[in-house]
């Protein structure tokens, strides 16, 4: 079994992720130091809040450069919600660098004829591009969201599924080598999300990490 480490830097839910990877028998090691992390076989990088203080607290743990040699070695991470735009590099909702590991920008979601900001409820994801955890099966892509961004990744193969918001698609889930990311909350979306995170696990388990 792998050992999953949950970041915490003060900006995540993190019981109700851990919740969700006990109903898989998954447990999660909580990380706020460099030994704790160097321990893990995968990373979860959680987030609730704004851009600004999240960086802000993140770099406090001093696991930034940590996290971002993680990635460029290869290990596997994965980000929920504002998690997911931290791993990018700019964001219309502050002026803090992101972690770059992704290229590309988080933008306020489009003001549209009957929608509110923030997107709050539960929408499909339609998968778009190869990605080892998607299903993609109509009946079981309903995840629950909360957000007012989303991710512009600036390359279109990193997106690997969309959501509809309007007459518009945003990007609701990333994925790229081993890093991967989604938009919505997972851990809030019942039994698809569920299956989310245990193909995930599965994943890690079948590629020996």
């Amino acid at each position: 079994m792998a050992k999953i480490g949950l970041i915490d830097y003060g900006m995540g839910n993190l019981f109700s992720v851990q919740q969700a990877f006990k109903r898989l028998n998954q447990p999660l090691d909580i990380i706020r130091d460099i030994k704790a992390l160097n321990s893990c076989d995968a990373l979860i990088l959680p987030g609730v809040g704004a851009f600004d203080p999240a960086m802000k607290n993140l770099k406090k743990t001093e696991l930034v450069p940590l996290i971002i040699e993680w990635v460029n070695n290869g290990k596997p991470l994965i980000g929920i919600c504002l998690g997911l735009q931290l791993l990018f590099e700019t964001s219309d909702e502050g002026s803090s660098e992101g972690l770059g590991i992704f290229k590309g920008h988080i933008r306020r979601l489009p003001q549209e004829k009957n929608e509110r900001i923030p997107h709050i409820g539960w929408s499909p994801i339609n998968k778009i591009n190869d990605c080892p955890i998607i299903e993609n099966h109509p009946d079981s892509n309903w995840m629950y969201f909360v957000h007012s961004y989303s991710a512009c990744p600036l390359e279109p193969k990193q997106t690997v599924a969309t959501t509809k918001f309007g007459k518009t698609d945003f990007s609701s889930m990333v994925w790229h080598k081993n890093t991967g990311a989604c938009q919505f909350h997972p851990e809030k979306s019942g039994v698809a999300g569920q299956k989310l995170i245990f193909n995930w696990i599965n994943w890690l388990k079948k590629n020996k990490f």
